[in-house]
């Protein structure tokens, strides 16, 4: 028993001593702080006013409180509106409606961004305002096969903060977003072909395809999405082939054009994505089409494969977190290569019409002479008179000497060429002769003797008159009108 309170004594004693050491070494530190606090002078230990309510204002976004942080924010953007820390508390306000959610407070958040980078465009802070205003439609984005106009927007700000603030350390993020949003934009319009596709509807299906072909190379399915294109245009030429009423040779000649198209839209699934798992899809549509199989370059397949060992791959658990979650699945986006910043012209339904009416204008008039275009040659002064040709030689009308009184005039070319091919036929002497004096007339002679009525024969035939003789005899008595002559007012 006395060994073991010894021993308790002795650790008791050791625990004082430690504690008197560590009061000493706290002591000298709490007077010094206590006579700093004391001493305005020094300046060591006070704070700026607008400081503490930037940093007061921090632990309440960080703690969720967002009002009282806008209104610390505010009352310090208010109070000091020449502290340093002017922008990052404006930009600070637009976070905490951006981490508040919702619609609304993501629609007032994005106008706070906005009005910061009016503010201050010149500010490094100005890129990541930028960014956020991505952001936030990045959030709001559908599925591909919902509403889409979020997914557009978010395509808008990220391409408006690369191309605006190019050297800024955000830019490798906004072109990974900007890559992600354009993979959900590709798959819409994949989907919207490939569906009319088998609809039959071939014109709307390749314009749809084409537009993601040229638009998004980088897609992960792009080789799907041409092979799309060839069956569209292998669909077309076998309408054509259906159809009882377009000749035999014309529908060879449009054959040949669409299976020409089809081959190339192949051929390109091998020569850009050699690495694509439908590649050998392609090799068989153009086996049996009898064309050619190109070869890739090294550079192409070292591209391509590049891209696929990028991409993660899609797991079950992401396809049933893809059935649950709001947002679109872009695990299989590509992380490397330059997204398109420029949106090309796309194509539409009526382009794709217009071009197969050209097709088939070109295959109609195949094999037929070609029409010459330009103004015809007239003849010259030698050469005899074509039909297709005017003469060029000018005619005059020329008045005879003498004149025939009658108005007549003698028409002859000037200057005619003793040498002509064709010759004047006729008389050489184009003079008419002068018109006779007409005979005299006869005295008139009355033989009515005066105070006596003439007698007038008159013909059996004149003696009486039909009716349409009596019509018109003029008489008082007002006539009934018959047929069409009742409309006549007259």
């Amino acid at each position: 028993m006395n060994r073991l309170s010894k021993k308790f004594a002795a650790v008791a004693l050791a625990g004082l001593m430690l504690g008197g050491v560590a009061a000493q070494a706290k002591s000298p530190k709490k007077n010094k702080k206590m006579n700093l606090a004391a001493d305005p002078l020094t300046n060591v230990s006070s704070k700026q006013p607008d400081k503490e309510l930037y940093d007061r204002a921090m632990i309440a976004l960080k703690r969720g409180r967002f009002d009282v942080a806008r209104l610390d924010l505010q009352t310090m953007l208010n109070t000091y509106p020449d502290s340093e820390y002017r922008m990052r508390a404006k930009l600070s306000v637009g976070d905490t409606w951006f981490k508040e959610g919702g619609s609304a407070a993501l629609m007032q958040a994005e106008a706070e961004y906005k009005d910061f980078i009016t503010f201050f465009p010149n500010a490094p802070e100005a890129a990541e305002a930028q960014m956020k205003v991505a952001d936030i439609y990045y959030q709001q984005m559908e599925k591909p096969d919902r509403d889409y106009n979020n997914v557009q927007r978010a395509e808008q700000e990220y391409r408006a903060m690369i191309n605006s603030f190019p050297d800024s350390s955000l830019v490798p993020r906004a072109k990974q977003k900007l890559r992600d949003v354009q993979e959900v934009l590709a798959e819409r319009e994949t989907n919207i072909g490939l569906f009319y596709g088998t609809r039959d509807d071939f014109s709307a299906s390749i314009a749809r395809l084409e537009t993601v072909v040229d638009t998004y190379p980088l897609y992960s399915k792009s080789d799907q999405a041409l092979l799309g294109i060839g069956d569209a245009y292998v669909g077309l030429a076998h309408t054509i082939q259906m159809q009882p009423n377009v000749p035999g040779a014309l529908k060879e000649r449009l054959r040949a054009v669409y299976q020409n198209k089809a081959a190339a839209a192949y051929a390109k699934v091998i020569t850009r994505y050699p690495m694509a798992p439908h590649v050998e899809d392609a090799r068989d549509r153009l086996v049996a089409m009898n064309r050619p199989i190109p070869e890739p370059t090294q550079e192409a397949i070292n591209e391509n494969d590049a891209e696929d060992r990028s991409r993660q791959a899609l797991h079950f658990t992401d396809k049933t977190l893809g059935l649950i979650k709001h947002g679109p699945t872009v695990v299989e986006a590509v992380h490397v290569g330059e997204p398109s910043l420029d949106d090309p012209k796309r194509v539409l339904a009526p382009d794709i019409t217009k071009e197969n009416v050209a097709i088939f204008t070109a295959a109609v008039n195949a094999g037929k002479p070609v029409e010459t275009q330009g103004a015809v040659t007239p003849t010259g002064v030698n050469e005899p008179p074509r039909t297709d040709r005017p003469s060029d030689a000018p005619l005059q009308l020329e008045k005879p000497q003498g004149g025939t009184g009658v108005g007549a005039e003698i028409v002859s070319a000037p200057n005619a060429d003793p040498n002509a091919v064709v010759k004047a036929v006729g008389p050489t002497n184009t003079a008419l002769p002068a018109a006779e004096k007409p005979a005299e007339a006869p005295d008139q002679v009355n033989e009515v003797k005066p105070g006596s009525s003439p007698t007038v024969a008159a013909n059996s035939a004149d003696a009486k008159k039909t009716k349409a003789d009596l019509s018109d005899e003029s008489s008082s008595k007002k006539k009934k009108k018959k047929g069409l002559n009742k409309l006549n007012p007259f």
